[in-house]
């Protein structure tokens, strides 16, 4: 990929820390990379099985509540914050215009480095749930740990898998914006299931996912800037940590009631369709009768 050639976004900065205080007024959607160090620790850890479990069915955070941290501007110089700061801008190029069509008007989430901890107003987040997206105050949150990960663990380098990693919880963002999210609650509210295969949390991780593959295909379109194997890269990563894949792996049994974020076809099939049609219309998770 070469993602030299997109535009650096103004709206990265890095935490430096938080206050005491309880909040916790909305979720932490967890996506790609959350999922995975989330059953990484439950695979090594067996004791954390139930808070990890509990987390990837919409539990909340992992770290005790704690006020929005403080951020400050990020050091530039280096290549990941660079790497983080082109991806960022690409997705508000796409999304700015692609609201535009629609009669809309986007608004740039702010995305926040951390290291080990962070406050958010979704309460506290420890670095184990990987990158995330909160509602509460419209940021998506990256320790950038979770690269080096991914690079280790799973000799994953590619660097669109990194970029899809981003672009998902920026698609939580667009459907914060498009008043999914608010959607969602209320069906919750009217008693609609929450967890399971066909459950509300699996058709909004869906969603993100189709929503990442629309970025792909409109950067692509704008930048021309991914190489061959770079998208089969990115569908690898996705196969990897569907909810049946990760289940297996953490307790021997896949149980579809547990379901949070789609099987592993259903999320390369979710990115695939947003890829290959480069619109959300088609990414209607919520209306789809067959996942």
């Amino acid at each position: 990929m070469l993602w030299q050639k997109g535009r650096s976004s103004d709206n990265v900065e890095e935490a430096t820390g938080g206050g005491g205080g309880g909040f916790g007024i909305g979720p932490i959607h967890l996506g790609l990379g959350g999922t995975i160090i989330a059953i990484i620790i439950a695979i090594i850890f067996p004791s954390t099985r139930g808070i990890i479990f509990g987390l990837l069915s919409g539990g909340g955070s992992m770290a005790p509540s704690s006020a929005p941290s403080q951020t400050t501007q990020v050091d530039r110089s280096d290549p990941q914050v660079q790497f983080v700061s082109k991806i960022l801008g690409s997705t508000e190029d796409v999304w700015t215009g692609y609201f535009q069509q629609m009669g809309k008007q986007y608004v740039d989430p702010r995305l926040v480095l951390f290291h080990g901890q962070v406050g958010t107003a979704c309460g506290g987040a420890s670095a184990a749930v990987g990158p995330f997206y909160c509602p509460g105050d419209k940021r998506v949150y990256l320790d950038l740990d979770f690269f080096r990960e991914l690079a280790t663990r799973f000799r994953s380098d590619s660097d669109f898998a990194r970029a899809y990693v981003i672009a998902h919880e920026v698609g939580h963002h667009v459907q914060d914006q498009l008043g999914i999210m608010d959607m969602e609650r209320q069906l919750a509210q009217r008693g609609a299931p929450m967890k399971g295969a066909d459950g509300l949390s699996v058709r909004l991780e869906l969603q993100a996912d189709c929503f990442a593959g629309v970025w792909a295909n409109r950067s692509q379109q704008q930048l021309q800037w991914l190489q061959p194997g770079d998208v089969e890269g990115a569908l690898n990563a996705a196969s990897q940590i569907g909810d049946d894949t990760l289940e297996r792996e953490a307790q021997g049994t896949v149980v579809p009631d547990s379901f949070t974020h789609g099987t592993s076809a259903q999320r390369v099939k979710w990115f695939k369709t947003g890829f290959q049609s480069g619109d959300i219309n088609a990414c209607d998770t919520f209306r789809a009768q067959a996942l």
